[in-house]
């Protein structure tokens, strides 16, 4: 039987609750794996909260979790790549908050041996939403990146990744995450009015790109801050960015982008500390994710 947390009305965190249901054998192309850690995102709070019910239905008992690390149990026809016992992540679609998912092996990679389950799932839709954005934005060597929410696990990966491509990094962040932000080499300006003048005071030069993961407010002061607003980015408030011509960079799931930031956190060349919590403890987790604070990414860890 594989239990998940499912939730049968939208609402606050503690409409959450666990379920059993019986075990999906994989089928042609897919794969069965057992979860070991599954990582908790914005988009799973809203989602459960209904904020985003106009356009994505739920289809009640609703599972949710999107990202996974775990051990293959079973294959489907036709999986030649992976076998019984290998260690992997991947991404997932409304189901990994449960003992056991079913993905298509197309989607699946390799977690390394350095890497245990926890910090492997943290990274799944952080590296591939970071990897992605930079592309799109073009952010290389000789470019000043000011990096919205620095601190969160979007942030955190992409100040690392502009780093390793060349680029100087001004990061956003409350004063308590400071010090964090100077460990992955970003210069901390504290979010909130006067931005703009404290990113200026921060820049050697000018600031030639900005990626916004926290909307509102920031948005528009980006647009003070870079001169080009193709080169301003956000991954999160579409309705601001088309009210200020700047772009929505989401280039979507790559598990080649995935398998890159992964090595390169085998390596030790790239962090994203795990915030984890029990399993048992998702409404909690749910709680934390909606106060929007926090350094690094949550996690479920399985019993």
């Amino acid at each position: 039987m594989t239990t998940a947390a499912v939730f049968d009305r939208f609402g606050p965190p503690d409409v959450l609750y666990f379920a059993e249901m019986p075990d999906s054998e994989p089928g042609p192309g897919e794969v069965r794996v057992r979860v070991a850690a599954a990582g908790v995102q914005p988009f799973d709070v809203k989602f459960r909260s209904g904020a985003m019910s106009a356009f994505m239905p739920a289809t009640f008992p609703q599972r949710l979790g999107n990202e996974y690390a775990g051990t293959v149990e079973a294959v489907g026809p036709d999986v030649a790549e992976f076998s019984a016992g290998d260690e992997v992540l991947g991404s997932a679609m409304l189901c990994a908050y449960a003992t056991h998912v079913v993905v298509p092996a197309a989607t699946v990679v390799r977690k390394p041996a350095t890497l245990d389950f926890p910090s492997a799932a943290a990274l799944v839709a952080a590296s591939q939403t970071a990897s992605g954005a930079l592309d799109e934005l073009s952010v290389g060597a000789g470019d000043t990146l000011l990096v919205h929410a620095a601190a969160g696990s979007v942030g955190t990966v992409a100040v690392q990744l502009a780093r390793l491509r060349g680029a100087t990094v001004i990061g956003t962040a409350s004063p308590a995450n400071h010090d964090y932000l100077r460990s992955l080499g970003a210069i901390p300006v504290a979010y909130g009015d006067g931005l703009p003048a404290r990113v200026a005071s921060a820049a050697a030069g000018p600031v030639t790109v900005a990626l916004d993961a926290i909307g509102g407010d920031a948005i528009a002061q980006s647009t003070e801050i870079v001169a080009d607003r193709h080169r301003i980015g956000t991954i999160v408030d579409d309705r601001l960015a088309a009210e200020h011509g700047i772009r929505v960079v989401r280039a979507g799931r790559s598990p080649e982008r995935l398998s890159q930031v992964v090595a390169l956190a085998a390596r030790g060349e790239l962090v994203l500390p795990p915030r984890a919590y029990a399993w048992k403890d998702v409404v909690e987790a749910h709680r934390d994710q909606e106060t929007g604070h926090g350094r690094g990414k949550i996690v479920l860890v399985m019993e």
